[in-house]
């Protein structure tokens, strides 16, 4: 008598930052921040230091730290945007991560949570053979904050019991991570050190696109 095999994969839902986890964007950062300070008559140099000491990642809290009056801290998101959506060829990727996203969006969801412009985002995912893997883009043009977003990809995305993790390149992605309960990744390859990294007590820390891939193509035993 034959039986039959039964192969059943358990799925995940993997959230991915966008900038300095999926897009090596830091040089545009700091080059969009430093226009918009010229621009606005801010006198500030931007080194990746502003973006280190950052407890939430996004243009505005950026623009702060880099000493943007907050009566024009709207204003510096708004041309810190316009820049990367008018930017003639998009970011690259991090060497491997095209792979890391091919590899799991076979047996996993794969979605997209920023502070930056789903415009953006997806113009990237595009120039990169990506917009198939993706599932979805809650960019900054979604509404509410990343704890929300993650809840929103949740709800929409995720059976019950189901592991998320949402993988990001700083300590406000991780916090953002444990008030949404859900797994949390940081890469040390970002905009934030691993010193900073490791202060916000993240589930796993790695170091490469390859640790990235081992950790998530087996995340269904991790469930627990």
């Amino acid at each position: 008598m034959r039986y039959a095999c039964i192969l059943v994969v358990i799925m995940s839902l993997i959230l991915f930052d966008f900038d300095g986890v999926l897009a090596d964007t830091l040089s545009d950062l700091l080059l969009f921040g430093q226009q918009a300070c010229d621009t606005l008559g801010v006198k500030h140099v931007a080194t990746q230091a502003d973006l280190d000491e950052l407890d939430v990642m996004s243009f505005a809290t950026y623009g702060l730290q880099m000493g943007v009056p907050e009566a024009l801290v709207d204003e510096f998101v708004r041309l810190c945007i316009d820049k990367f959506n008018r930017k003639e060829t998009p970011p690259a990727i991090f060497d491997g991560l095209d792979e890391v996203v091919r590899r799991l969006s076979a047996e996993h969801v794969i979605v997209v949570v920023t502070g930056n412009d789903s415009v953006a985002v997806k113009a990237f995912l595009t120039a990169h053979g990506l917009e198939g893997c993706v599932r979805a883009v809650f960019g900054l043009d979604a509404p509410g904050s990343k704890v929300e977003k993650i809840f929103r990809a949740r709800e929409q995305f995720a059976a019950r019991g189901e592991t998320v993790w949402m993988v990001g390149d700083s300590a406000s992605d991780i916090r953002a991570a444990k008030e949404a309960h859900v797994k949390s990744v940081a890469v040390s390859w970002g905009h934030q050190g691993a010193d900073r990294l490791v202060r916000a007590g993240p589930d796993y820390l790695v170091h490469t696109p390859g640790e990235l891939l081992a950790l998530l193509a087996g995340s269904s035993d991790r469930a627990a």
